[in-house]
């Protein structure tokens, strides 16, 4: 922490939340990855990392349950503009495709999800790479998305590290599908890529709102292996009296000790993230996820990484509320981490 670093000035741009942390001063670092090639209805995702850089400056630095917040040792790496613009380029790729599937013409044996796959995969092993040389020199590492797909090469680096861990996913859909539109890291196949890693033990998803039946037959055949908490039944269960407290320690008690936590922004209510790629009614509040993180942390489950995706800016309404919504979801993910990791 530099000298003379005022916790209640004015945040200088440059580093996430302001803080005085360089890249090898962290002991959490956010690997940004601004892709977003294989996205399905809204784009805008790719421009995430930089908004929420930005908008991370306007977080004050007082966290009411973690002391002294501000003297977290977090930064990002800087966000890429190379990847901006393979992501650009392969993206217009994607769209042309995508769009000849919605108007009914069959697009087998074409050479662009091909070319889609190829490039997606050699993300996922730069992502690896990268994540890995930093789990090495004992980091911590989170992933700035981007769209959902991102995250692979970060959990392929810690099913390296460790042999067991669950996977906690905030999200409104499943991402179960063995490929989607013809993209085998589509941002619906997330978890269904995440499940090919041995070491991932078990996955708990909570507030699954928007599944196809492929899905849900991969739930069912998992033998126990994915929990989903549905946001239909979560209400359900609160309209009746349960409390969140209550189901928060049913969720809890479906990890293991050691927890990867995968958050798509629209598992919360898109009044929240109203710019998010697919966005879905209903959803969490913002105080229930944190809570739920906390609560976590507070069981004795350590959190090894974290990804944040789907977040959206409004770029061209210079509306700054999607960004502001993921810099605070960020701030929260990266403290409890942190506390986890003490």
């Amino acid at each position: 922490m530099s000298e003379g670093f005022d916790p209640n000035g004015i945040s200088k741009k440059g580093n996430l939340f302001g803080l005085p942390i360089t890249v090898e001063e962290a002991k959490l670092l956010i690997v940004a990855v601004p892709w977003e090639v294989t996205v399905s209805y809204r784009e805008g995702t790719a421009q995430a990392p930089q908004a929420i850089l930005d908008a991370s400056l306007q977080i004050d630095l007082h966290h009411h349950q973690i002391k002294e917040a501000w003297k977290s040792s977090i930064a990002m790496l800087p966000v890429s503009e190379e990847l901006l613009r393979e992501n650009k380029n392969l993206r217009m790729l994607a769209k042309g495709h995508i769009q000849q599937l919605e108007a009914g013409n069959d697009q087998s044996g074409k050479v662009v999800p091909t070319k889609i796959n190829e490039a997606s995969e050699n993300l996922n092993i730069y992502v690896k790479k990268v994540c890995s040389q930093y789990l090495k020199e004992g980091k911590v590492v989170g992933l700035l998305g981007g769209e959902h797909s991102t995250p692979i090469g970060l959990m392929r680096a810690l099913a390296e590290k460790y042999d067991r861990f669950g996977v906690l996913q905030f999200d409104a859909h499943a991402d179960l599908r063995k490929a989607y539109e013809g993209f085998t890291y589509s941002h619906g196949s997330i978890m269904y890529n995440a499940l090919k890693l041995p070491a991932v033990a078990r996955l708990v998803q909570v507030g699954v709102r928007d599944l196809c039946d492929e899905e849900e037959h991969v739930i069912n055949r998992a033998m126990g292996r994915i929990k989903t908490f549905y946001d239909t039944d979560l209400k359900t269960r609160q309209y009746e009296g349960e409390s969140w407290k209550s189901i928060c320690t049913e969720i809890i008690k479906e990890l293991p000790n050691l927890v990867y936590i995968s958050f798509d922004i629209d598992a919360l209510d898109p009044k929240l993230c109203p710019n998010t790629g697919t966005p879905v009614p209903g959803g969490l509040e913002f105080s229930h996820a944190v809570y739920l993180i906390a609560q976590l942390v507070k069981a004795g489950k350590r959190i090894i990484g974290f990804d944040l995706c789907e977040v959206a800016p409004n770029t061209k309404a210079d509306n700054e509320w999607d960004a502001n919504v993921g810099a605070r979801m960020l701030w929260e993910l990266s403290q409890w981490t942190l506390a986890s990791n003490q």
